[in-house]
């Protein structure tokens, strides 16, 4: 028989996920159905969303082939049946605090920082680029971590070497670039632009890395489709652009510079941004997200 959820010890809640201490070894990181935007975590939840994340995250760590912090398989024994198919049983393990972001093309944080500079983190890049300009070659552009509501902030290379040792920042350089090259290339193959992502690291006991929390997921990653890209222009993406598109227009009513809350979402926004995560995972994947366990059918 299945754990009750309520058997372990919450250890900690984000934005998104919440984690289990299951034993001293071994973590339960519940994804949940929260969305956020612009800081604020909605009052609206996505239906199917952490179950579309941990697919997603279950399919890349097995694809990669790289250390990883899983502990379980996603019918994990140890996983609640409350919370089946949007859990991971993971190692315990002490977490670079370093978000390590890599950028293939010019959107976001980084064109405002381009615009502002000529630079991205630190690294110059050529003048005349604009909204979704592919980059000469990928770039690593780390983050400070942020706590819940607060921004996290583009650091420069010289100041992750400040924070954790040259050595480190050099493997996490590396891993993040090899990281992205490889689901870049992939995600082509299925006709989807990687434009960026961000990935975290925690170090097993020989001070190695490992792949950690999710990994190139809508999330934590900015996908675009190839067939309708077209550089300097806001590209549709498959994650939560609709829920900003609505949020930042007129029918929300709601002023982002004001710090009061967003409003509810309507079921038509709720209904076509599931739709958008679901069509990303079975797109990436290739796999039916109504086989993916504890998930309702896509179609809902």
């Amino acid at each position: 028989m299945r754990p009750e959820l309520d058997s372990y010890a919450h250890v900690a809640s984000g934005k998104v996920r919440d984690i289990y201490r299951i034993d001293e070894q071994t973590l339960l990181m519940v994804t949940s159905d929260r969305i956020s935007a612009y800081d604020f975590v909605l009052s609206t939840p996505i239906p199917d969303k952490g179950r579309v994340l941990t697919a997603m995250s279950f399919f890349w760590f097995d694809t990669l082939g790289l250390p990883n912090h899983l502990a379980g398989g996603p019918d994990d024994e140890r996983i609640p049946a409350s919370v089946l198919g949007r859990s991971m049983v993971v190692r315990n393990l002490p977490m670079v605090e370093v978000e390590c972001v890599a950028r293939g093309y010019l959107t976001g944080s980084g064109l405002l920082d381009y615009d502002a500079t000529g630079r991205v983190c630190g690294i110059e890049l050529p003048a005349g680029l604009g909204e979704a300009s592919k980059l000469p070659e990928p770039i690593f552009t780390p983050a400070s971590k942020a706590q819940i509501g607060d921004h996290d902030e583009n650091i420069t290379y010289e100041q992750v070497v400040g924070a954790v040792g040259a050595e480190l920042a050099a493997d996490l350089k590396s891993a993040t670039l090899d990281i992205y090259r490889r689901g870049s290339e992939l995600a082509a193959s299925r006709g989807i632009i990687l434009a960026d992502t961000k990935f975290e690291f925690g170090r097993a006991g020989d001070g190695s890395l490992v792949l950690a929390d999710e990994v190139l997921t809508p999330d934590s990653s900015r996908y675009w489709d190839a067939s309708t890209y077209v550089s300097g222009q806001v590209q549709p993406s498959f994650d939560k652009q609709i829920v900003r598109n609505w949020l930042t227009g007129p029918e929300s009513g709601w002023d982002r510079k004001s710090e009061s809350p967003p409003p509810p979402l309507p079921d038509d926004v709720v209904r076509r941004t599931r739709a958008r995560y679901i069509e990303a995972y079975e797109r990436i994947a290739q796999l039916r997200f109504a086989d993916w366990p504890g998930a309702a059918e896509a179609s809902a």
